[in-house]
């Protein structure tokens, strides 16, 4: 694979949002009658239309927004360990991701920012994914051409499908509610799938 830059994702990529994702979900349904399987079922429902379960499922029940609670996000097990194999490999590696303020700060206290040379976070350039000057602004940040650069992600919707019409290759991470996404009839596929980030090594 004929790569000079890596570009991660952050949640349900390089970090695991299980316990988070259920602590919302439990502050939303908080005091209705609606029980966390429901909740659950729906938000699988709409992630299997490569849409945003969380979110739509949210408004399917017409339930508030409740705060994140990242105090509740890990690493993966293998975050660390594969971050280091690609960094002693030499690659440049920076971050694209919808993130609220102080991406940075969150990646130096779990000891990760060491690793990347750039940061490209929505709450900070005032951009979202799927929106491709977000990848664009990554890219110029970087130094980086979308020809020698994979955009590794969960997200087909947010992180592939964007990547890859700039040109990007790609590398769909299933982890997540990624999983019961689905590759969309008639659209290219991501040059790799995967299932962990360990793969990464066999890769990369």
């Amino acid at each position: 694979m004929d790569v000079q830059y890596i570009f991660f994702d952050l949640g349900s990529t390089l970090v695991d949002e299980t316990k988070a994702y259920e602590h919302r979900i439990n502050d939303m349904i908080g005091g209705t009658d609606i029980t966390f399987e429901q909740f659950r079922e729906k938000r699988r429902f709409f992630a299997q239309q490569n849409m945003r379960g969380d979110m739509e499922a949210m408004k399917y029940f017409g339930l508030p927004y409740k705060p994140w609670h990242s105090e509740d996000e890990v690493l993966y097990p293998d975050t660390v360990e594969v971050l280091g194999y690609l960094h002693r490999k030499g690659y440049s590696m920076g971050v694209i991701a919808n993130q609220p303020a102080g991406t940075v700060g969150r990646l130096e206290q779990r000891g990760l920012m060491g690793f990347f040379d750039s940061v490209a976070a929505s709450a900070e350039l005032g951009i979202s994914k799927p929106d491709s000057r977000i990848f664009l602004k990554a890219l110029e940040m970087a130094g980086g051409d979308a020809k020698h650069s994979v955009m590794i992600g969960d997200r087909l919707d947010n992180d592939i499908y964007p990547a890859m019409e700039l040109g990007m290759k790609t590398i769909w991470i299933r982890q997540g509610f990624s999983v019961f996404q689905h590759l969309a009839q008639g659209r290219p596929h991501p040059d790799y799938i995967i299932e962990s980030l360990s793969e990464l090594r066999n890769i990369l």
